[in-house]
């Protein structure tokens, strides 16, 4: 059988079938390039690759971990840390919420709950703890005497400390005389909030 020589065609030169339309490449799915350099991105993150995925940055990710990790310091001052510690007992179950582990040392926790009244005498000791937990921390204050001093407070008065912000950093404020622990869970769920947004409370 005879081989007839025909002309040869080259497929990638060749142009749509018909009725077929010519695929163009979309535009806006392409990072924008500079010379060599992808051009920063306006919304602050970064195109992940030819595919347009959005990487979340890397504090975001932590952030979100350490939302739903807090180890509060196994720590009660007064009659608050009785309801701390029914939050954290099987009819409230503050594990539920990721964070139900109390660490019985302060380099393993993240969260300090000043829970009751603050007496002059225990200050230093609070400063001690809390400059032992490593960053980032975060600090609650749980019930009246805490925040302002509660009943406790009045001209001329030596022993209490007038609110716990005098000593560190606080982030939430739970008022109550003393607060459910329906009111430390929300306390809780609202330092998650701040944490996986990235920022400290504002002061």
């Amino acid at each position: 059988m005879a081989i007839e020589d025909g002309p040869t065609t080259n497929e990638e030169d060749s142009g749509p079938a018909p009725g077929e339309a010519a695929s163009q490449p979309n535009q806006d799915a392409l990072p924008i390039v500079q010379g060599e350099h992808v051009a920063p991105d306006p919304s602050g993150r970064s195109a992940g690759g030819s595919g347009g995925f959005q990487l979340a940055v890397l504090d975001d990710l932590l952030n979100q971990a350490r939302a739903r990790s807090l180890w509060p310091l196994t720590f009660g001052l007064a009659c608050c840390a009785i309801e701390m510690m029914a939050a954290g007992a099987s009819r409230f179950d503050l594990d539920r919420f990721g964070a139900g582990v109390f660490r019985p040392s302060p380099r393993q926790a993240d969260v300090m709950i000043l829970a009751g009244t603050i007496s002059r005498k225990m200050a230093p000791t609070i400063q001690a703890l809390w400059d032992q937990m490593p960053a980032p921390k975060w600090g609650i204050a749980m019930g009246g005497c805490t925040i302002s001093g509660g009943p406790f407070k009045y001209p001329a008065q030596y022993a209490i400390v007038e609110g716990g912000d005098e000593l560190i950093p606080i982030d939430v404020y739970i008022p109550g005389c003393p607060p459910r622990p329906e009111a430390l869970i929300q306390g809780i769920l609202l330092l998650e909030e701040k944490i996986k947004a990235g920022r400290k409370f504002d002061q």
